[in-house]
């Protein structure tokens, strides 16, 4: 079995890192956000989390990607206007 710390640490940056690979796919950020949480709906659903703590960090950390994943789509927006 897993350890606790482990999972909070998982918890912390896969939610976010997925968010943001999603995004990438599909040049949609909504679309990374959707495909990321029905990802961690699925695992909620199999039993690997089992508190609310985990819970939180997952909601913190999926707002976190959520934001990279805008900011990365405007950036990538302004950056095709402005060839410098």
């Amino acid at each position: 079995m897993e350890s606790y710390a482990l999972k909070i640490i998982l918890a912390l940056f896969l939610p976010a890192a997925l968010v943001v690979l999603f995004t990438r796919v599909t040049y949609h950020h909504v679309v990374g956000l959707i495909l990321t949480v029905a990802l961690i709906a699925a695992s909620v659903y199999a039993g690997y989390t089992h508190t609310w703590l985990l819970y939180a960090i997952d909601a913190l950390s999926l707002t976190a990607g959520f934001y990279i994943a805008g900011r990365m789509r405007e950036q990538a927006k302004h950056g095709d206007r402005d060839p410098s």
